[in-house]
């Protein structure tokens, strides 16, 4: 059995999160350690005795084997953090999930994303926002993420969709079903040009309790989150909440003073969200330049597979040659070779220590994997 069908099986473990995942990993060195781990090791790793206890019913419970198959049969693709297709930006977040679900495809351009979300009791003055806003943003090539929900996200999705542009749907459940079900349509256009993503594995159900975890990942994927319309306790609030956590830019549309749609917005831009008051401004923040700069930077990368591997796995932050050798399963002689010729071609730089991050305005590269 591969590390990665026991990455899949912790996954599925109720109350192993990110943080315990990290650590069950950090103690036992790989999943398939930590899934064979007795009792008493299992709590030492630092899980609570009812994590221990469901960890071992899941064990009993779940047939290794059939963990890729699941995956094919839904024409998924399971990315965990070790692996070059994970998304870099949520990647880089502290609670990161170990595994992502993905039905569709993952591009480069996607680091370059903004989300948009809001209630699901939207008024036409929201609609019209929302539509109007996605398709601006897909005209100016910034993918669209959202949540796939009834109102603000399913205009949002859509209206991207009809500009040419690419959309990602992050889902609280299971990516072998859609939820809401009127939205199976919207949802196998976004796999045409965009993808699912969920970080629950197969047979979780649309619990009302998932929701607000996932919203963490539609702000954790993107530059800016844009809240158009929202209740004083909408999950919009949340995602916002999540994005400024993530030191990302928020913006809220301003609304109607009496409308309760708009009372979460307004109350966003008292508390310091961007008032969004023309579309451009969201790109005047979020440095279109910039973005033009790094798009063309990554049309411009090397096909080379032993560079695109390394690329990804490289962010500001410093990483060793030895330690890009083991992730990247590669010697370290071909790694060292590629590095110096990546340092020339001014992708990467070393920063002392045989330790190396991406040179400053490059893009960051990823390899689109079709599942």
């Amino acid at each position: 059995m591969d590390e990665k069908t026991y990455w899949l099986a912790l996954n599925r473990v109720s109350g192993i999160g990110a943080v315990r995942f990290r650590a069950l990993l950090d103690a036992f060195g790989n999943a398939a350690a930590a899934w064979a781990a007795n009792p008493s090791e299992l709590k030492a790793a630092g899980l609570s005795p009812a994590a221990v206890e469901r960890l071992l019913e899941a064990r009993n419970n779940t047939d290794l084997a059939s963990l890729p198959a699941e995956l094919e049969q839904h024409s998924l693709q399971a990315l965990t953090w070790d692996e070059p297709g994970y998304p870099r930006k949520l990647r880089e977040l502290e609670q990161a999930p170990p595994v992502l679900y993905v039905r569709g495809r993952l591009l480069p351009e996607d680091e370059w994303s903004v989300a948009i979300v809001g209630t699901r009791q939207v008024t036409a003055y929201g609609r019209q926002v929302a539509a109007d806003l996605a398709a601006f943003l897909a005209r100016h090539g910034l993918t669209v993420v959202s949540g796939l929900a009834r109102g603000v996200d399913a205009v949002a999705h859509q209206a991207a969709l009809e500009a040419g542009g690419r959309t990602l749907a992050v889902m609280a459940h299971g990516l072998e079903r859609v939820y809401p079900p009127e939205h199976r349509k919207l949802a196998q256009e976004i796999c045409g040009r965009g993808a699912l993503l969920s970080d629950y594995a197969v047979g979780t159900p649309p619990d009302s309790a998932n929701f607000p975890p996932r919203n963490r990942i539609i702000s954790g994927l993107s530059r800016a989150v844009v809240v158009v319309e929202a209740g004083q306790r909408s999950g919009a609030l949340i995602t916002a909440g999540f994005a400024a956590e993530q030191s990302r830019e928020v913006f809220a549309v301003p609304g109607n003073i009496h409308a309760p749609q708009s009372a979460g917005t307004n109350f966003l831009i008292q508390r310091g969200a961007h008032p969004l008051l023309r579309f451009e401004e969201l790109l005047e923040v979020l440095n279109l330049e910039m973005m033009t700069a790094h798009q063309t930077a990554a049309a411009a990368l090397p096909a080379d597979p032993t560079e695109a591997r390394l690329y990804t796995l490289l962010s500001k932050e410093p990483r060793h040659l030895n330690e890009l050798g083991v992730q990247a399963g590669l010697p370290i002689e071909q790694v060292s070779a590629t590095l110096a010729l990546m340092e020339l071609k001014g992708l990467v730089r070393q920063v002392g220590g045989m330790s190396y991050v991406v040179r400053e305005g490059q893009a960051t590269y990823q390899t689109g994997s079709q599942p």
